[in-house]
């Protein structure tokens, strides 16, 4: 058996034509055969090998016998080995891995499309709506998709719904609530996806899926429905308990800890192990509780959602893996990052560092706009003060201790900031304008932006300047690729580390660390020292 260079990371770019192709003739087959033959687990969920000679596609890792290359075709998406006519392999589960990091590498259409999806912007808003968000006509991003992942935006959400599905058969849920749940139109639909996907039955793949966990959870009804239909009755409609699966190594406690130190009390709840939020989502509120499972070699998320409505447990999913970014290629980060001599020993102290993501984009700039030149500390009381005046009563208090507001809407921020924010006036200023534009639609913010226009829109605002866009466009789209070399706790990092302490100087430094300069800014905040707050035991 043939054996793959674990020392470099997997080939990038989009595979433009799904077609079989010999190793003699194309380097990125060569190593994803490679990759493949070795049953390389770290390559899971990074592309797909088809099988033509079986009809199937499998992980990377599928421990069946390796195929010979001529009755191989790899695929960067699911969607694209269904419209070859493949289905799930039945060992190995391809779908039940961590996502594809390609979509925060790349910010071309191809990769911000598929944000949206896995955001379950189909289910919302059809493709219609989709490809308006991105700003072409439907015919034009179709072609785009087709040529870039092998399957149009329907197959693509249809690949993402039936992966749902799969997830959400492992819990407890009724058959016919995980059709809708998992946005499928009608029971008829769902069957016949699952049946084409799967070549099984929903009851034959929850029977797996049972024996298969981790990947599967529970759920049950939270809502006490009495005799006479009472409508007030407290608390989400259910409540599902599911756990994720990351990308290994993983640094859990880092990121849980970097979410901890900045919670707002009320909106958030933190322990040494733990994590735990309310929010906003497209059908209703919810709540959700985090924590840390499975081995180093094989991590997982825990994960228990309290949903007003299932139809939001996909863009949940998709939400949680983007805020602990569980997706991200930690194996070729670390590689390249320790090529620095004055990197290595954090990237050996830390391996699998993560960049923290964003469950709601606006949010994450009214953190920003008040964490601006002060502390940690300082931001968060800030932002206390906020949720605590001006947040909404959650309705489901109570169901996870110490969670008992919403972060306050754009809209609310708006019309009574004011009264409530404290500091300088031109920062008050700068808050209530950005609330404003937020709440009437001049600004927009969301996971289908590219960077560069998601930055531009910002610093098109009076008041805010490079660090606030770059630091958004990092948290809210994962961007990778970000220096803060104006953040001064960063350059202290850098200082302690042995490294240029000087803006430019840093910059200068860190243009050897491209495309993963994000990270690296995450190993040089670790430098820097976390903020001093104690975080209580788990009970």
């Amino acid at each position: 058996m043939t054996t793959t260079d674990t020392s470099q990371p997997a080939p990038r770019g989009p595979e433009r034509s799904p077609a079989r192709r010999g190793p003699a003739t194309d380097p990125a087959f060569a190593e994803r055969y490679r990759a493949m033959s070795s049953r390389d687990s770290r390559f899971d969920g990074q592309f797909i090998t088809g099988v033509h000679s079986t009809g199937i596609y499998c992980r990377p890792s599928c421990p069946a016998v390796t195929p010979k290359a001529s009755n191989v075709s790899f695929y960067l998406t699911a969607a694209a080995a269904h419209e070859a006519g493949l289905r799930a392999c039945k060992r190995c589960l391809p779908d039940a891995v961590p996502g594809s990091p390609e979509w925060n590498i790349r910010d071309d259409l191809a990769a911000r499309a598929m944000r949206l999806i896995v955001d379950g912007a189909v289910e919302r808003e059809g493709v219609a709506g989709l490809a308006a968000r991105l700003g072409y006509s439907e015919r034009h991003l179709t072609r785009v998709l087709v040529d870039e992942l092998g399957a149009g935006p329907l197959a693509l959400a249809r690949a993402h719904r039936a992966q749902t599905a799969r997830l959400l058969l492992g819990t407890g849920l009724p058959i016919s609530e995980v059709a809708f749940a998992a946005g499928f139109g009608s029971i008829r639909q769902f069957n016949d996806t699952i049946a084409a996907v799967y070549e099984r039955t929903p009851t034959e793949l929850r029977g797996t899926m049972r024996r298969a966990a981790p990947s599967g959870g529970t759920a049950t009804r939270t809502t006490h429905e009495t005799a006479h239909g009472t409508p007030d009755e407290p608390g989400h409609g259910v409540a599902v308990t599911l756990q994720l699966p990351a990308r290994a190594p993983f640094d859990g406690l880092g990121v849980l800890r970097f979410l901890g130190v900045r919670a707002i009390p009320g909106v958030e709840v933190a322990t040494a192990g733990s994590y735990s939020r309310t929010l906003r989502l497209p059908n209703g509120l919810a709540s959700v509780e985090l924590t840390l499972a499975g081995t180093p070699g094989s991590p997982l998320v825990g994960c228990v959602a309290r949903l007003t409505s299932l139809a939001d447990l996909a863009p949940l999913v998709s939400r949680v893996r983007r805020l602990l970014d569980l997706d991200a290629d930690a194996q070729a980060i670390d590689h390249a990052l320790a090529a620095d001599p004055l990197l290595v020993a954090s990237v050996a102290a830390t391996p699998g560092i993560r960049l923290p993501g964003s469950m709601d984009p606006e949010e994450t700039l009214f953190r920003a706009l008040l964490g601006q030149q002060v502390s940690v500390d300082a931001a968060r009381t800030a932002l206390s003060r906020l949720a605590d005046a001006l947040g909404e009563s959650f309705p489901d208090a109570g169901a996870t201790p110490g969670l008992s507001r919403l972060f306050p809407s754009a809209a609310r921020i708006a019309a009574d900031g004011r009264s409530v924010l404290r500091g300088p006036a031109a920062r008050i200023d700068t808050v209530i304008r950005v609330a404003e534009a937020l709440a009437s639609g001049d600004l927009l913010l969301g996971y289908g932006q590219t960077r560069p226009a998601l930055e531009a829109s910002l610093i098109a605002m009076a008041g805010i300047g490079p660090w606030t866009a770059g630091y958004v466009a990092m948290r809210v789209l994962g961007s990778p690729d970000i220096l803060l070399t104006s953040d001064l706790a960063l350059r202290q990092g850098a200082g302690r580390l042995s490294l240029p302490a000087d803006a430019k100087r840093l910059a200068a430094h860190g243009a050897d660390w491209a495309p993963w300069r994000s990270y690296a800014g995450m190993h040089l905040w670790r430098a820097a020292g976390a903020p001093a707050v104690s975080l209580p035991e788990p009970v």
